[in-house]
């Protein structure tokens, strides 16, 4: 059951905040591989983006790959949340009656990875949907997917079953390090918050600061990850299935690294605060909430 809940809940987050994701999507892929400066500037900031891309493509363009979306959060959190939930209702987190952080950083690291490897065929299409865009805009290598369905037959008729789990190799330290940081300073900054007695013992208000504090950790681990794996999923690939532009993780990290800058490894820094701050927000607030709500029913 606590699978399915936690899945339930990271897909009501996902329509919030979907749009912030193609952003993100698109800002990361933005002059890729040029110096600054040698490249047309289509997305300033996140405000910008989010302008440009409505402006430009209205609503659809703001929901691209929704469907992928939804399906990859509640197959990866419903994995990820739900193997947590297992580990930690079992004891093993913690100590003395305490959390301790580097058990629940490890089990953090490892559900999540378990989730990041199944559900990255959906999240190679998801990136492929999200940078599809008006030639006028348009960052990045251009798909031509018609949706999600198209696109994995696409794939998988192409390329075989190896090819859905192209670019997964950049999903395993992305998400083991999300996770990690997410979980642990979740549990961690609860406590904490719950010891000072700020708001009441059960109140959401506990979740939403702990959830707005782990989001800062979070998204400063996690971004130079996650620009690495949006640019392995988005590259262009021969017929044999091998990226044109990047022979795998270590050698787009450093690529990157070599021509953006430090810079380029935080491309989209601020679309993945915003989104993933009222995305860890509300999926655990969501979360929270129905758990709490499926366990009172159930007493």
């Amino acid at each position: 059951m606590d699978f399915a809940l936690s899945g339930a809940a990271a897909c009501g987050a996902c329509v919030f905040t979907n749009p912030l994701e193609v952003v993100k999507t698109r800002m990361q892929l933005q002059g890729e591989l040029q110096s600054r400066g040698s490249y047309r500037v289509h997305y300033r900031n996140v405000f910008h983006a989010f302008y440009t891309i409505g402006r430009v493509e209205g609503l659809r363009g703001l929901q691209r790959g929704l469907m992928a979306g939804m399906l990859y959060q509640f197959f990866m959190n419903g994995v990820r949340l739900g193997s947590y939930a297992l580990i930690e209702s079992a004891g093993y987190i913690h100590t003395g009656g305490r959390v301790s952080a580097a058990k629940s950083i490890a089990a953090g690291a490892i559900s999540g990875v378990v989730g990041a490897v199944m559900g990255s065929p959906i999240y190679l299409v998801k990136t492929h949907l999200q940078s599809q865009s008006t030639s006028t805009i348009a960052v990045g290598h251009q798909y031509q997917h018609r949706g999600m369905m198209h696109a994995l037959v696409a794939i998988h008729r192409q390329h075989g079953i190896v090819g859905l789990w192209r670019g997964s190799s950049a999903a395993v330290p992305r998400v083991s390090v999300g996770s990690a940081a997410q979980l642990c300073t979740f549990s961690t900054c609860k406590e904490f918050i719950t010891d000072l007695q700020v708001f009441p013992e059960d109140s959401w208000l506990v979740a939403l600061s702990a959830g707005m504090v782990g989001s800062v950790a979070v998204v400063l681990a996690m971004t130079p990850f996650d620009v690495v794996s949006t640019r392995l999923y988005n590259q262009p690939v021969d017929q044999l299935g091998k990226g044109q532009l990047y022979r795998g993780f270590v050698d787009c990290f450093s690529r990157t690294l070599r021509t953006e800058g430090l810079t380029g490894l935080y491309k989209g820094l601020g679309a993945s605060y915003f989104r993933l701050g009222p995305h860890t927000v509300l999926s655990l607030l969501f979360w929270d909430q129905l758990r709490y709500i499926y366990h009172r029913h159930n007493h």
